[in-house]
């Protein structure tokens, strides 16, 4: 079974099976919940975040198309490997399973190249540990239950691209990178020589409109004391930006590519199609090949001449 299109997500959306989300309380973690139990799934939210988690729990609950469904939360700091373990072994407690693992929780606070350490690691604990805590204890669990499965891990295209302006949170989703593709490469391997029945796949969003950076302003704010006025969030999911996709639509196209049997997942929003992101990867990774200043896109001696790159290659 080493195609992956083998193991398409829409058959495993179906009553009965059973999907774990990671920062299930808002966002896209939310909106896939809602897919899940559309369809009568069992579905286990996590989130540090309580008070939102709970009130997440309730729409879903509506939702559900399956009165036997369980739809159960339980308060998780992703960064702490401990307490991910603990909830796998929840989950898979009295015969449970695990058909769709959704890593997605991800913090998006971060800085520059002198960013004070204890936030690099906060960052890379939540975003690049966090979906590894996941895998590492979901995983076997998946393998050993025998049945087939998917493992979705929330990238970015800042992981690829590499924006300045936040240099932190581009390291923590580069390394997720990274890490989705080796552990994709060993579950391919697991197919082909041993007929394993799980893939991963990495979900790299374009713009969407979900709470990420309000909560990184609110946390900012506490942290430092001061007042948090959420109308100082230029957009966030109660308040969307139309250049931005809203949460749905992710998780809609993402199951879409998930059926192609797609592992690079890259979402376009309503300002980037996906020709334009191709382009833009293609150009950084040129950066190599091409012997040309790192971040050459931004760089005064090549910004212009990668805006022609893309007027010539655009079709």
């Amino acid at each position: 079974m080493a195609d992956a299109s083998s193991i398409s997500c829409s058959s495993l959306i179906k009553a009965g099976n059973t999907a774990v989300v990671t920062g299930a309380s808002s966002g896209i973690g939310r909106a896939a919940c809602f897919e899940f139990s559309k369809a009568g799934m069992n579905v286990f939210m996590a989130d540090i975040d309580e008070e939102e988690l709970k009130a997440a729990q309730e729409l879903v609950k509506l939702t559900s198309t399956n009165a036997n469904a369980k739809i159960a939360i339980q308060v998780v700091d992703v960064a702490d490997a401990a307490a991910v373990e603990s909830f796998a072994e929840a989950v898979f407690a009295d015969g449970g399973k695990c058909h769709i693992l959704m890593n997605n929780a991800g913090i998006g606070q971060g800085g520059g190249a002198m960013t004070d350490m204890s936030t690099v690691q906060k960052v890379m604990n939540v975003n690049t540990y966090g979906p590894m805590h996941g895998c590492v204890a979901f995983v076997p669990k998946m393998k050993a239950s025998g049945e087939p499965g998917i493992i979705v891990n929330t990238g970015s295209k800042q992981g690829i691209t590499m924006p300045p302006g936040n240099l932190t949170y581009n390291v923590s989703k580069a390394a997720l990178k990274a890490y989705t593709e080796g552990l994709e490469h060993e579950l391919m391997k697991a197919r082909i020589d041993e007929g394993g029945r799980l893939r991963a796949a990495l979900l790299i969003p374009g713009w969407v409109n979900t709470s990420i950076v309000l909560k990184s302003m609110r946390s900012a704010a506490l942290a430092k004391g001061d007042a948090f006025d959420v109308n100082s969030v230029f957009f966030h999911e109660d308040k969307p930006a139309g250049g931005a996709w809203m949460p749905k639509q992710v998780v809609d196209f993402m199951i879409a590519e998930l059926d192609k049997g797609r592992f690079y997942i890259v979402c376009p929003d309503n300002d980037v199609d996906r020709e334009t992101d191709n382009l833009r990867m293609t150009w950084t990774m040129q950066d190599i090949t091409q012997d040309r200043a790192p971040l050459s896109r931004w760089h005064p001696d090549y910004k212009d001449k990668f805006t022609e790159y893309v007027a010539a290659n655009k079709k």
